[in-house]
């Protein structure tokens, strides 16, 4: 079992996407992952596997993850997200969902943490998400992003280090995530 112990950063930087469905995590976390070499580390999957949870249908997850949160879990899902990632490697979350998700990874890796909250309004947003399955209506969408479990991102806003608006373009979204890791390259966390 890995140690949860702060870990000195020594030159790595452990990057937090956090938003709301559809704002654009996944994209965002992915394209660091491939363009910079990030380890890639995703919240849902790591959920899944714990709970043996064959279904990928986000709806699912949202209930699962909900359960997680009311019975006081949250710390253990953290504790197996934070146990996958590679020592002194750069690694890109995807998925942050609640203030003790930024609490656990600041605690663990302090400074080389980084949180990135990105921000699009609901049109945005289910203009990101239709069309690929998840979602048949935007009503249903609008039912899932008022999920409980949905509810808490808002309280990440606060401690990210950039909150990044996401209402362009796929590749305006990708220079964004440049100029985010040339950003923390620069404070020297790289």
């Amino acid at each position: 079992m890995t140690s949860l112990s702060p870990r000195a950063h020594n030159g790595r930087l452990v990057v937090g996407i956090t938003g709301r469905i559809g704002a654009g995590k996944t994209s965002a976390a992915k394209y660091i992952s491939s363009t910079y070499g990030f380890q890639y580390l995703r919240y849902s999957e790591v959920l899944s596997t714990w709970l043996a949870a064959d279904s990928k249908n986000k709806t699912e997850l949202q209930t699962l993850g909900w359960e997680v949160m009311e019975k006081g879990l949250q710390s253990e899902l953290n504790r197996r997200l934070i146990e996958q990632i590679v020592p002194d490697t750069n690694a890109v979350v995807d998925g942050l969902r609640h203030p003790l998700d930024y609490t656990s990874l600041r605690s663990v890796f302090q400074s080389s943490f980084r949180l990135i909250f990105l921000d699009a309004g609901s049109d945005t947003r289910w203009g990101h998400v239709k069309g690929v399955g998840r979602y048949s209506t935007f009503e249903e969408f609008l039912v899932a992003d008022s999920h409980s479990v949905e509810q808490q991102i808002e309280l990440l806003r606060p401690h990210a280090t950039l909150t990044i608006k996401n209402e362009g373009s796929l590749a305006e979204l990708y220079t964004k995530m440049d100029s985010a890791v040339e950003l923390f390259r620069k404070e020297g966390r790289v």
